[in-house]
């Protein structure tokens, strides 16, 4: 039986020592301000991100990773003797997913396969990171694609962020609605259906923000003592801290993996995001 190298990209947030640990390769998205490129984690890390957003004159806009990028790792990796699994954050919502699909039509090898999580941040991340666990213990690719289907079934998103102006900006709210919940200090609570950003709730005030999402994760089918909890947060170590605390409190986690939202999706949301990212049951 063959190796198994796994494989990822910057939309999982995955923090760097988990990826050096389990032997993952991401391959990064680009942001560009202007005329300036950057790849996500690479050239620009979270902080430098949120800080360069902060005072740009406008809004960043981001890039798939190109076909030729994956290819030439996965290239790579069955040279090397690996069979590859390829785990892409949501479709729904970047392209990344179909290069990966393109690099695996060009090298037309059964040792590729290409999954689409339909998930986000460390909600793509824990069931990257699970994988490549299972990879390093020697588990059979079968049982790694099933409990990736698994997991992909019960993956869950919760999140907030402090201002509406990226999310209008990105054309995920309408510039009326924007400019209503803004006057009226309206904090939307969003989530991910069928791999895109969906509105799920709204609060008056950011001192709300928390309280509902915890409330909405029991709602959702959270469970005290679950499997793994991630939360990410963008330029909001403070949010982190309260949400990490209440978190701790009322499920008590058997893993907590704490992480930064990426540049890629701080560029859409904008800074202040916090995020409660979990399986259900």
């Amino acid at each position: 039986m063959k190796p198994i190298k796994i494989i990822g990209d910057s939309l999982s947030d995955i923090p760097k020592e988990l990826a050096v640990k389990y032997n993952i390769s991401i391959l990064p998205l680009t942001i560009r301000f202007g005329d300036e490129e950057y790849k996500d984690g690479i050239d620009l890390n979270p902080t430098q991100f949120f800080q360069k957003l902060k005072s740009a004159p406008e809004t960043p806009s981001t890039s798939q990773v190109p076909p030729h990028d994956f290819l030439v790792e996965i290239e790579n990796a069955l040279n090397s003797g690996y069979e590859v699994i390829v785990i892409n954050g949501s479709s729904g919502v970047s392209g990344t997913h179909q290069s990966a699909v393109m690099a695996k039509m060009q090298r037309e090898s059964d040792d590729i396969t290409v999954v689409d999580t339909h998930a986000l941040s460390y909600a793509c991340g824990m069931i990257v990171v699970e994988a490549a666990r299972m990879a390093q213990a020697g588990k059979a690719k079968k049982d790694i694609l099933e409990r990736i289907e698994d997991m992909k079934g019960r993956v869950d998103h919760l999140f907030s962020v402090e201002t509406l102006e990226y999310l209008k900006k990105g054309g995920r709210l309408s510039p009326a609605k924007a400019a209503i919940g803004t006057i009226l200090n309206v904090k939307p609570i969003l989530t991910i259906e069928d791999g895109k950003v969906e509105n799920l709730d709204k609060v008056r005030g950011s001192k709300k923000i928390i309280p509902r999402m915890i409330e909405l994760a029991k709602e959702r089918g959270i469970q005290k003592g679950c499997e793994i909890i991630g939360l990410a947060h963008g330029d909001n170590a403070e949010g982190l801290e309260l949400l990490k605390e209440e978190v701790m409190k009322e499920f008590e986690p058997r893993e907590l993996v704490i992480t930064n939202i990426g540049c890629t999706i701080g560029t859409h949301t904008g800074p202040g995001i916090l995020a409660l990212l979990y399986l259900k049951g």
